[in-house]
């Protein structure tokens, strides 16, 4: 990886400096450099794990899993196996709920698809490539954990506050789905096609929002000066944290998307727990998200669940500030 960050800082020295004629040390050169080197890095990551990814799911017998949860739900086994399920698949925030809604008509408890929903787009497995790449693996490893934990005692403690009497009427009076499994034995050359057009419509979406969150953090890196972050959220500062989740529930960024930031953030001293703080909250709890949810949650189980999950958030926050 580092061998690839020295030959794109070469092209993007020519691009930017040469090309260009923009002045070496300059905001706005600064700011194009970590963009070019930042996007093309990550989109190369994203292709290969997408692929990787879509390989992988394709062989996961998703019935069956439901099914199994659906034994398992007098026990927290099923609400880890659920964060489990919600850690491997790459889906975001929105794209999680089709399948939290299929969990729900297969009668599956509200406290295990809610595990599900909660890790899924913590737990990106493109966004952890580049967490690891990043800060290491032992500031990944613990991002992991603490999403899949932050997923199985939210959806336990939600449950065990008898939440699932606020799920949407609609949902309470569907009969349980007894579809027929059937095991999928085409080779892997025969899912390929499929693969392929689930991974470009992937891709598809992410890339805006690679975009996106690149030019936010190379915005972030070039023009904003450290002395704000010093100032309002600092490691200093006992409400950095909140501060960070707060702000971040109006947003709705990619686990990707969000990512540049957070390392722009970080390079402007603010503290590596209060950015993952304010990462989960982008991408875990959203303004959009909550606009889906009101289709299949009542406002009382919605508050419960942003609530429960927020100061989740913000605990994991202090956690890593503390151990970092």
């Amino acid at each position: 990886m580092k061998q690839l960050t020295n030959f794109l800082s070469g092209i993007a020295d020519y691009l930017v400096y040469d090309l260009l004629q923009i002045t070496q040390n300059s905001l706005l050169g600064n700011a194009l450099h970590y963009f070019f080197i930042g996007f093309t890095e990550i989109v190369i990551l994203v292709i290969l794990v997408t692929y990787l990814m879509g390989i992988i799911t394709s062989y996961l017998p998703m019935d069956k899993i439901r099914f199994y949860l659906e034994k398992h739900k007098k026990s927290g086994l099923g609400n880890i196996l659920a964060s489990l399920l919600g850690a491997i698949t790459p889906f975001c925030s929105c794209s999680s709920i089709p399948l939290f809604v299929g969990m729900m008509q297969a009668r599956i408890p509200l406290g295990i698809a809610l595990s599900f929903l909660i890790t899924s787009p913590l737990v990106n497995e493109i966004a952890i490539a580049i967490f690891w790449v990043t800060y290491g693996w032992k500031v990944t490893l613990i991002y992991i954990l603490t999403g899949i934990t932050l997923g199985v005692l939210g959806g336990i403690i939600l449950e065990r506050l008898g939440m699932a009497a606020y799920v949407a009427k609609w949902i309470k009076n569907l009969e349980q789905n007894q579809t027929e499994l059937s095991e999928d034995k085409r080779s892997l050359l025969k899912r390929l096609p499929e693969i392929n057009a689930e991974a470009k419509k992937t891709l598809k979406k992410l890339i805006p929002y690679i975009f996106i969150g690149l030019a936010i953090g190379s915005f972030v890196h070039g023009y904003v000066p450290q002395t704000f972050f010093e100032t309002y959220i600092s490691k200093s500062n006992p409400f950095a944290v909140p501060i960070a989740v707060i702000t971040a529930i109006p947003l709705y960024i990619d686990a990707v998307g969000i990512l540049p930031i957070i390392d722009s953030l970080v390079s402007k001293g603010v503290p590596l727990g209060t950015a993952i703080a304010f990462m989960m909250a982008s991408i875990g709890l959203s303004l959009p998200e909550a606009l889906l949810l009101k289709k299949v949650m009542e406002k009382k189980l919605i508050f419960a669940f942003f609530s429960t999950i927020g100061i989740g958030m913000i605990l994991s926050g202090f956690f890593f500030n503390f151990i970092f």
